[in-house]
């Protein structure tokens, strides 16, 4: 069978919906429109294709083909977006690592997984070398820069700007199909030991279109990111800019806030994605001296829900802005937005699910909950993950039968309750909520009352033993810059929002609260202190 006489029964890119057609389809539409802003360099659509393309090529001469697993250990940058797109058109599956990821979690994954190819940057080669060393499965590693100390390495080194200032080598499509597997990302564990998280072309093509309807994006977008591609927000801030052919201004962090917010000003942001973390630190600039940004159109948040006293400030930092407030999770990417139209109307909520799936919520037993009762979220749709890597037993646990014959559904874990209108609340992970006095108290409730305070900037609740009470509600402060809040008035000021079992016994003030890789508070870091 050839193209040519069959080339009518031959699928369009689109029909075959793998991520890697995106970038295909939106080169062939814009090719010199500007993909990719990382600093002071710019990256057309053409060059972000034929880039991927001969990483492709490179990683296809050593023998990366499906279903070959390629590690990206690389900061944010034009090479590490090439480094996404080459690994899929390759056929290989993604495995996009934090650059801050320490040698022996680097190592457990790459072995875990049985990584094919590294790509790092230079001043991670060392670390990546080593790894490279001592996993049998590595048969290329590739640095993003010219990297010292590569003469005696085990497996071959190729420096990538030297594969992209070659003619193309031979390509060959690598014939992959949208259940393949496209990604396994990393997230920790409540062992601490990594899970690989596996989705499919196919759920996550999925995922993208459900988000950027309900985002309301399109191509004249210009998305701001300063999330790890290795944070699935992140590398999910890429896929979406790609497949709408908008523009995706790319930063390494938010570690220099001012410098990351002059380019909202440089150049048009229209989006801007955050986590928590990023909204306190811009609240608190705000308070500071005033910021405003006109042009952005979207702000979102996960991570964690926005505390309602957050919301106004960040309604005065961006006045054009429809705010959305989301809950996720790696295992299905996203699971509810709240239309920012509703947002006053139901402060402290998540939301409905996303268009094309659907949530119900049950006891631990399985029985249904009454509307506005605590229930574990559980969650349908074709954005599920397939399983956790090398994992069957803690697959078994979070994919489990659901109504209908034959489905499976995803058991979060995480307790919610469903308003009469179908918005979901946090209340917390299972293990997080606290028994006291014979009660349970949801954490989040407890840091919405104390975020309302004034003069608290940040709040993290946990339970801690007591030999009486069970348990005891303890808070982890971070202050204002300005305030003078201390433990007694705290307390009095929280007595009047919450019932005296939910106030807190135990109050310590920190400068920060300690996070995980996520933007999420490590709340196994708290109760050590």
């Amino acid at each position: 069978m050839t193209t040519e006489l069959f080339g009518d029964l031959i699928p369009p890119p689109a029909f075959r919906a793998r991520l890697q057609d995106t970038l295909t389809q939106s080169a062939s539409r814009l090719p010199d429109k500007i993909a990719i802003r990382a600093g002071n360099r710019t990256c057309t659509y053409r060059e972000l294709a034929e880039g991927s393309k001969r990483i492709a090529a490179a990683l296809q001469s050593f023998g990366v083909t499906p279903p070959a697993r390629v590690g990206l250990y690389l900061e944010n940058s034009i090479e590490s977006a090439m480094g996404v797109y080459g690994a899929l058109m390759a056929g290989a599956t993604l495995v996009v690592i934090n650059p801050q990821t320490r040698q022996d979690k680097l190592g457990y994954i790459v072995r875990d997984c049985g990584s094919s190819a590294l790509i790092c940057d230079a001043h991670l080669a060392a670390t990546t070398l080593s790894v490279a060393s001592a996993s049998p499965s590595v048969r290329l590693v590739l640095t993003n820069g010219v990297a010292s100390g590569i003469a005696n390495a085990r497996v071959p080194v190729c420096v990538l700007q030297e594969l992209l200032d070659r003619p193309e080598l031979g390509f060959t499509e690598p014939g992959t199909i949208p259940t393949d597997l496209a990604a396994l990302i990393y997230t920790s564990g409540s062992t601490g030991t990594p899970k690989g998280v596996m989705q499919t072309h196919q759920s996550m093509r999925f995922a993208l279109g459900s988000i950027t309807e309900y985002l309301r994006l399109d191509a004249d977008d210009v998305i701001l990111n300063v999330l790890p591609l290795a944070f699935d927000y992140g590398l999910y801030q890429l896929l979406m800019a790609i497949a709408l052919g908008a523009s995706l201004v790319l930063e390494r962090s938010f570690a220099f806030p001012g410098e990351v917010l002059a380019r909202i000003e440089e150049h048009g942001v229209t989006v801007f994605p955050g986590v928590p973390t990023i909204h306190a630190m811009l609240i608190g600039a705000h308070r500071k001296q005033a910021l405003r940004y006109p042009s952005v159109r979207r702000v979102t948040n996960t991570a964690a829900a926005l505390p309602p006293e957050h919301i106004a400030q960040v309604r005065e930092i961006f006045p054009n802005a429809m705010i959305f407030c989301m809950y996720g999770l790696t295992e299905c990417k996203r699971v509810s937005y709240l239309p920012p139209e509703w947002l006053d109307q139901k402060p402290g909520s998540v939301g409905i699910p996303i268009p094309g799936t659907a949530v119900y919520l049950r006891s631990p037993e399985g029985d249904e909950v009454a509307t506005g009762e605590r229930g574990i979220l559980h969650v349908r749709g074709p954005h599920l993950m397939t399983g956790y890597w090398n994992s069957p037993e803690r697959t078994a646990r979070m994919l489990v039968a659901g109504e209908s014959p034959g489905e499976v559904v995803l058991r979060t874990g995480d307790w919610f309750r469903m308003d009469a209108d179908g918005c979901l609340y946090f209340e917390g992970r299972s293990d997080d909520i606290i028994k006291t006095r014979g009660e349970k108290v949801s954490p989040v409730e407890v840091e919405y009352a104390l975020c309302a305070i004034p003069g608290v900037l940040e709040a993290a609740v946990i339970g801690v033993h007591d030999d009486v009470l069970g348990q005891a509600v303890k808070a982890f402060i971070v202050k204002a810059f300005d305030s003078t809040l201390d433990q007694r008035q705290l307390r009095r000021e929280a007595s009047a929002r919450i019932e005296a079992f939910m106030v807190p016994r135990d109050i310590e003030f920190l400068d920060s609260l300690p996070k995980t890789e996520n933007g999420k508070v490590d709340r196994r870091r708290l109760a050590g202190f």
